[in-house]
């Protein structure tokens, strides 16, 4: 089935709306020519007569002919078609630019002019093909953001006005009207019962247009997506890859902060349950008029566009994926709020682990991105929004993340290209010009472009045919694991390509394919219930005997003799060839540590203690090797400055010591200050590190290929 034909067969779609098939919600809307109402195709009321029917491709189309939309089944609330999703065409890029929001800020002159063509061409190509030209979509856009702070908030209309995008009340009213067939207050007055909801709290504030004062406006909004929806893998690799400082999973939600057009927000997304069609969408809006590009941004971080049907019905058809799409339907990409920031993860990614990848960016984030206005900050939430390419790009060495030097011009390079413009990953670049312009960068490979191409610009059929962990899912279900030979298979999975790498990743046991076991409260480590029988090997290092303690999956204590606050009972004592893989990785990772081999470790771990105490023990992953904070840093770092006894507090109670860097946290003045294992011993860690980085030799924790 053609998305963009779809809806002048007259029959297939009154079949559609006959059956209320949602599966075809936001492919084209019905039009009731005795009411005067648009609707979704899967509208609860009653079905109208054949004649009385019909069909345009989209609510901005209907609304251009005249007619106002259903107030029962909300159709400007559908998914968004899935053909723009697929297409790369100078269409398909207008209405993705649309959508975010270019067209209220720089009118359809700024538009036609980033997709290259004159203002003349776009509205007649976009015209065309939807029935309606680029201002009558913003149009629709900026009525739908008007129901929604209508019916979600109580602010004044004048401040709902310029919040949705509108240039006068006068507008805003006669738009409202005529897309609703009501006035802005009689939708208010209706808004019980409707999807969204508000919640106002010490921190809201009431937007005026343009005046960002004290505050954040903060609502509640439902994002609709087509069934079925495997949440397992689109969250669980979401919550894997969450970058401290930056995104936090923890209590079914996955958190981040998001840098728009007129500021910032952070936003909070349910992971939905079994028999939900939507996603519960959490908005802390620093400006009200961002609100239609961060509910677009969302989407597309989620992937809630897709049409899981279609992407379904052609992987299956391939016996070695079909066992993977009944036991999964549904996959979703993991996406981005910005292809920008993926490029510089995924660089930061190259050819280390998750965990790695992780803690460089957290880094990164914690030095050069700008920290979050207080009205925005929650406790355990995220505090800063990712560094901008600029600032990237015009940071000394120090204060990068420890990488190797080659790494560090890639870095560079990319951050320039898209600070000077050279490099375009917007919602409307083209998927192959940016693929051509990221390989002509230094250090960026295939797999680094398709990464990007998957997970930053949506492209439903790229493939990094190189990535290991698409391999091994490869091999496992026996497909062919070389690159090439892979890839000569996957044209079967044309156009959908990307949906059999999410697919295969899901397939695999990495954390990306599951959610976490427990919700975590605003950490980066898990959070494992201390039932767990534990198992302990005690190995040999400069500082004296250590007891590495584990619950069979991760490093959950490391410990010095005599140290203070271990825990009376470190389990079951057992030699090192018998202990599980993850103790004798831990034993193998800090033998090469004490000879100043690796500066990071790559471990699972699994820390139990109070909220607070684990906020602060994923914050000391990020200090970098061979450099200290001080307690105050570290509390202003964790969002809360005057907190400085209660960080050194929950310093002290760190059960794993080394791996987690409680050692590079000292006084004000930089003098030594106490420590669980004593301040030997941390006088020892401290020059060990501070020689090793005056010194040539290098680190790792790099592996050949690559990361999920």
């Amino acid at each position: 089935m053609d998305p963009s034909t779809f809806h002048l067969d007259h029959a297939r779609c009154a079949a559609a709306v006959s059956s209320r098939d949602r599966r075809f919600d936001g492919w084209f809307v019905t039009a009731v020519l005795s009411t005067g109402i648009y609707c979704r195709p899967s509208c609860p009321a009653m079905t109208p007569k054949l004649v009385n029917m019909s069909f345009y491709r989209s609510a901005a189309a209907a609304q251009a002919a005249g007619f106002r939309a259903c107030k029962r089944c909300l159709p400007d609330a559908t998914p968004g078609s899935p053909e723009w999703h697929v297409r790369g065409d100078v269409v398909a890029r207008a209405v993705r630019l649309v959508a975010d929001g270019v067209v209220e800020r720089e009118g359809v002159g700024g538009l036609a002019e980033r997709l290259g063509y004159s203002t003349r061409q776009v509205e007649r190509l976009v015209g065309a093909e939807l029935g309606a030209g680029p201002l009558a979509l913003a149009r629709a856009q900026r009525a739908q953001a008007a129901r929604v702070l209508l019916e979600s908030t109580d602010l004044p209309m004048s401040e709902v006005t310029f919040a949705a995008g509108f240039a006068s009340i006068r507008s805003f009213n006669d738009t409202v009207r005529t897309v609703y067939g009501a006035t802005p207050s009689e939708l208010r007055a209706g808004r019980r019962g409707r999807g969204a909801r508000a919640r106002r709290g010490p921190a809201v504030r009431e937007v005026r247009g343009d005046l960002p004062d004290a505050g954040a406006l903060v609502l509640r909004v439902r994002l609709a997506f087509r069934a079925p929806l495997h949440v397992p893998s689109l969250f669980g690799h979401l919550a894997a890859t969450a970058v401290p400082g930056l995104e936090v999973w923890r209590a079914g939600r996955l958190e981040r902060s998001l840098s728009l057009p007129h500021g910032c927000a952070v936003v909070r997304l349910a992971a939905p349950g079994p028999e939900d069609r939507h996603v519960e969408a959490e908005l802390s809006l620093e400006d009200g008029r961002d609100l239609t590009t961060a509910i677009q941004r969302c989407r597309g971080l989620l992937d809630l566009d897709a049409d899981p049907a279609a992407v379904d019905a052609r992987l299956s058809s391939d016996p070695a994926l079909a066992p993977l799409v009944a036991a999964t339907p549904g996959v979703r990409l993991p996406g981005t709020v910005d292809a920008g920031e993926m490029l510089v993860r995924a660089v930061l990614g190259q050819q280390v682990s998750t965990a790695a990848a992780a803690t460089q960016t957290a880094r990164l984030v914690s030095r050069l991105g700008a920290p979050l206005p207080p009205e925005l900050v929650q406790p355990g939430g995220p505090t800063h929004l990712f560094p901008t390419a600029a600032a990237i790009a015009g940071a000394a060495d120090g204060d990068l993340p420890g990488m190797p030097s080659s790494r560090r011009r890639t870095l560079r390079a990319v951050a320039e290209a898209l600070a000077d413009g050279r490099l375009d990953l917007g919602p409307g670049s083209s998927w192959e010009q940016a693929r051509e312009q990221l390989l002509a960068l230094p250090g960026i490979g295939p797999w680094t472009a398709e990464i990007v191409a998957l997970r930053g610009l949506g492209d439903p059929d790229a493939f990094p045919s190189t990535d290991l962990g698409v391999r091994l899912a490869a091999q496992a279900v026996g497909l062919p694991s070389e690159s090439r030979a892979l890839t000569a298979h996957a044209e079967r999975w044309r156009p959908w390509r990307s949906y059999a790498v999410q697919l295969l990743w899901a397939s695999s046991d990495h954390a990306v394919a599951r959610l976490p076991q427990t919700s975590t409260e605003g950490d980066t480590m898990s959070t494992t219930s201390p039932t767990p029988r534990h198992t302990r090997v005690t190995i040999d290092s400069p500082v004296g005997p250590l007891a590495l303690v584990s619950d069979g999956e991760h490093v959950t204590g490391v410990f010095f003799e005599t140290h203070k606050h271990a825990p009376a009972d470190l389990g079951t004592e057992v030699a090192l060839e018998d202990a599980p893989a993850v103790l004798r990785s831990a034993a193998e990772q800090l033998a090469e540590y004490f000879r100043g081999e690796r500066q990071e470790f790559d471990l699972p771990v699994a820390a139990v203690g109070t909220e607070f105490q684990r906020r602060v023990w994923a914050l000391l992953r990020t200090i970098p090797y061979g450099q200290t904070w001080s307690y105050g840093q570290l509390a202003t770092a964790l969002g809360q400055p005057g907190a400085s006894r209660a960080v050194g507090l929950a310093n002290g109670r760190n059960p794993i010591s080394i791996i987690v860097p409680c050692h590079r946290v000292v006084g004000a003045d930089g003098s030594i200050t106490g420590y669980g294992g004593g301040i030997e011993r941390k006088q020892h860690l401290l020059d060990l590190e501070r020689g090793a980085t005056t010194a040539t030799a290098t680190t790792t924790t790099a592996t050949t290929t690559t990361l999920f």
